[in-house]
């Protein structure tokens, strides 16, 4: 089956795609007005026929996107007479103690569209206060005259008994049926009523504008005789279909960085390396993300934006850590002189300074330009020439001349606070974590990724990197290898060991059903179906819980000793210690469904011997690596003529059509029986 991977960023739309058995590629400039235009280029530039696809796997940033820069859906919120504060109050914590100018997030909602009707349900599920049915027909007819687009309903408990928020959201969806309605049971059956309420209104914010988008992409796929299957990336490393993309867009926040890390895991096991980093350099922000085993670690929570002002997500996504630094992140200086990097971004349009589209906002690209880092002959394989004059003015009259520095050394400075800035989310994943990096090799990819990941890799001394083959495109090509996969979750808390059998049952019977019938919707094969149950445990009077392995109700009614062991376990690994006299607690049990995509294509093609396929003289350059003032004269190579078993040593810039890979002055290059470059860097210790 012929199929297709596309990734719009802010900058790029990547396409990788595996046509008659071969893998083709391109890539385009997104156009923000109209993202399904890069998508029309790019399957332009690779010569692929719509009717000829049998799939089309897709990611965008257009949802998360949609939050920081706070573009979504007038929302309204509807909850529980007595909560209507929960969201605006969030958590008393204060994660910045002693920033002065910390903020709390702020609702997505405003107060005056927060309302609150008479109904209560229980812990239990039990049915307090019945719902007024005349209060939610009252309000619909209000929020009709208010010119609001969304609606979230969070009801208290409604992840115990949803039948209310059934009730409401039916009134409400048949008397305004232009409303885009979110029903928290819909998106999440687990407590934690905050972080509950802050997905359901999420959903709801972004829910206008992505099912938008998703309707004018089907339409002109369709509208090309496309008749095939569109699914989506999802924030958890799988896949979903384009109905429940419109309903639950909330799940598609990262579905674009995800697959590069998806990628990366496939990579490594096939490199046989344990632990590594996964980093994508892109236009607009890099990601790092740690990879145990051939897996990216799966967080069940996570912040949009800020650590401490985001907005929290309470959903499975891929542990990804996030800056703005990218090849188009804007050089500024403050009022005191200080030079910043990002993370304003120049995006695709106008984009960097040396794009020639009348930008004069210096950018990191800008720098590497004038670094002589990258050819402008070559850009994007010589389809793009860049304005030399043009990166120099704008360095000069932004930076240079605000700090008294020539040209070079402001460029130098850019390119420095850039990789220091990116090291950082390296560091997030790996020493914040417990993980020495030393120990660990990186995977690096994205259009920018393999220029400054080895600079990035030194800093916090990683003594390798791997930079696979066609990296400027590689989270397009990590769709065409990710699954189909859907999360369901519900709250059950107790003792373990005094759990009732009858309510444990029920609770695995009412996962595996929702599974199914999430399988028959979306047409997935029962053959190809993998059920791999979790439960949420953790010690009583802990806070927060980690999720292991069950195969049974009995493994958390019968004999729990094996599942004990297995909780003790994975405590000492992640937090360094066990209390294994201590009682043990459950909060969630979790299902996980997944069916592995049955062309292989792809990830066979990352293993394939690797032939060159271009015949192309080395030369050579100046390249400024660490002193502005002394360049150093360095190779520079065309990768797809480089053969396997070929080897350097730096100071090197190996090209390709969409990608730059900078060795530094001692650092060694191998190229891979499959053409993967494998860097090992000098001093790394």
């Amino acid at each position: 089956m012929n199929i297709v991977g596309v990734d719009i960023g802010g900058t790029f739309t990547d396409l990788v795609g595996c046509i008659d058995g071969k893998i083709v590629t391109s890539k385009t400039s997104t156009t923000p007005a109209d993202p399904t235009r890069g998508v029309a280029t790019s399957l332009d530039l690779a010569h692929c026929s719509l009717p000829d696809l049998g799939e089309v796997l897709h990611g965008s940033t257009i949802a998360i996107n949609t939050v920081l820069e706070r573009k979504g859906a007038r929302t309204a919120l509807i909850t529980t007479r007595g909560f209507r504060d929960v969201y605006a109050i969030g958590r008393g914590n204060r994660i910045e103690a002693f920033n002065l100018n910390f903020h709390r997030p702020k609702p997505l909602t405003e107060r005056r569209h927060t309302f609150e009707v008479s109904e209560r349900v229980n812990a239990a599920g039990e049915v307090v206060t019945p719902l007024d049915v005349a209060q939610i027909e009252a309000l619909a007819a209000h929020i009709g005259t208010l010119g609001i687009d969304a609606v979230a309903i969070c009801f208290l408990h409604s992840w115990a008994n949803p039948e209310h928020e059934r009730i409401a959201g039916d009134i409400l969806r048949r008397e305004l049926p232009n409303l885009f309605v979110t029903l928290s049971h819909e998106i999440l059956r687990e407590f934690r009523e905050y972080e509950r309420t802050s997905t359901t209104v999420l959903n709801a914010y972004v829910g206008p504008r992505v099912s938008n988008y998703l309707d004018t992409l089907d339409r002109y796929l369709r509208g090309e005789k496309f008749e095939g299957h569109l699914h989506l990336m999802r924030s958890n490393g799988g896949v979903m279909s384009l109905d429940q993309a419109r309903t639950q867009p909330v799940s598609m926040m990262e579905s674009g960085p995800v697959a590069g890390m998806i990628g990366a895991g496939r990579l490594a096991r096939h490199l046989g390396l344990k632990q590594c980093i996964g980093f994508d350099m892109g236009g607009t922000t890099a990601k790092s993300s740690l990879i145990t085993n051939g897996e990216p670690a799966i967080e069940e929570g996570y912040v949009i934006g800020d650590p401490a002002s985001g907005q929290p997500m309470q959903l499975p996504v891929v542990d990804i850590v996030e800056v703005g630094a990218g090849g188009g992140s804007i050089a500024w200086v403050d009022e005191a002189g200080g030079l910043h990097v990002g993370p304003r971004s120049a995006g695709a349009d106008p984009g960097p300074a040396c794009y020639g589209k009348g930008s004069t906002d210096p950018v990191v690209t800008d720098a590497d330009l004038v670094l002589g880092r990258i050819n402008g002959g070559r850009f994007l394989g010589g389809n793009m020439g860049l304005d030399m004059a043009a990166a120099e003015r704008a360095i000069e009259a932004k930076v240079g001349k605000p700090l008294s520095l020539p040209v070079k050394e402001a460029a130098f400075g850019i390119a420095m606070i850039a990789d220091t800035n990116m090291s950082l989310s390296v560091r997030a994943v790996s020493v914040n974590k417990g993980v020495d990096p030393r120990e660990t090799a990186m995977i690096a990819f994205g259009g920018a990724g393999p220029l400054h990941a080895i600079n990035v890799a030194r800093q916090i001394f990683i003594p390798r990197v791997v930079v696979p083959k066609l990296p400027g495109t590689f989270s397009a090509l990590g769709m065409l290898m990710a699954s189909w996969r859907q999360d369901f979750v519900r709250t059950l808390v107790g003792r373990l060991g005094s759990l009732q059998k009858d309510i444990v049952e029920r609770v695995f019977a009412e996962l595996g059903a929702a599974g199914k019938d999430r399988m028959v919707k979306d047409r997935i094969s029962g053959s190809v179906a993998d059920f791999r149950f979790y439960a949420d445990l953790r010690y009583v009077g802990q806070e927060h819980a980690l999720a292991i392995p069950v195969d049974s109700p009995d493994m958390l009614t019968g004999d729990t000793t094996q599942v004990r062991k297995a909780f003790n376990v994975e405590h000492d690994l992640r937090y360094g210690q066990a209390a294994i006299e201590e009682q043990m607690e459950i909060v969630n049990v979790r299902l996980v469904v997944t069916a592995s995509k049955e062309d292989t294509i792809a990830e066979e093609w990352l293993t394939q011997d690797w032939t060159p396929t271009d015949n192309v003289a080395e030369t050579s350059r100046d390249v400024i690596y660490d002193d502005p003032n002394r360049p150093h004269k360095a190779r520079v190579l065309w990768r797809p003529s480089l053969p396997a078993g070929f080897t350097l040593t730096g100071p090197a810039v190996i090209e390709e059509p969409n990608s730059t890979i900078l060795i530094h002055p001692g650092d060694k290059v191998t190229v891979t029986r499959a053409g993967h470059l494998i860097v090992d860097i000098a001093n790394a210790e």
